[in-house]
């Protein structure tokens, strides 16, 4: 990893964590989040258009993605899966291209799956961010493309029945 995208000392201030609630069995939940058709319905802010969405879901795969805004500007992202464990865990980095498309500052996202009775419980960790300001930023982004995951899986299974 090279300096630039070392991770930042870890504390408190620099950690992002969400925990929701789905109406949707764990399959679907992580079936959501690995698999490209339904990647690119749900990952993104309302108005954002996910235009490219590929991944080799393995540890040590690549995964790359690129949201449209509503403005036209197409913002690049990426990073490598670091574990897998279907329907339980995922572990990723996640960096933003800067404008010469290298990665950015390199983040950590682990994403936890749990039952919580006949729903899913996520648990959605982001860390080593490089200030407050990015915390907070990804917080409004993800809590919205975690509203828009909850109406895209209601619609699977409506349309599973």
């Amino acid at each position: 990893m090279s300096e630039k995208n070392k991770p930042a000392a870890t504390s408190a201030d620099h950690i992002l964590v969400i925990k929701r609630i789905f109406d949707a069995p764990r399959s679907l939940v992580f079936k959501m989040w690995t698999e490209r058709e339904h990647v690119v319905q749900w990952m993104g802010p309302r108005g954002f258009v996910v235009t490219h969405a590929d991944a080799d879901l393995r540890p040590g795969g690549a995964w790359r993605s690129c949201m449209r805004s509503p403005a036209g500007e197409d913002l690049w992202l990426g990073g490598v899966y670091r574990e897998i464990v279907a329907n339980e865990r995922l572990v990723f980095t996640h960096a933003w291209d800067d404008a010469a498309c290298n990665p950015g500052h390199e983040t950590i996202v682990t994403v936890m799956l749990a039952d919580h009775g006949k729903q899913t419980q996520l648990t959605f960790e982001q860390k080593f961010f490089d200030s407050v300001q990015q915390r907070n930023a990804h917080q409004g982004g993800w809590s919205e493309c975690f509203d828009i995951l909850a109406e895209q899986m209601a619609k699977q299974m409506e349309e599973e029945r």
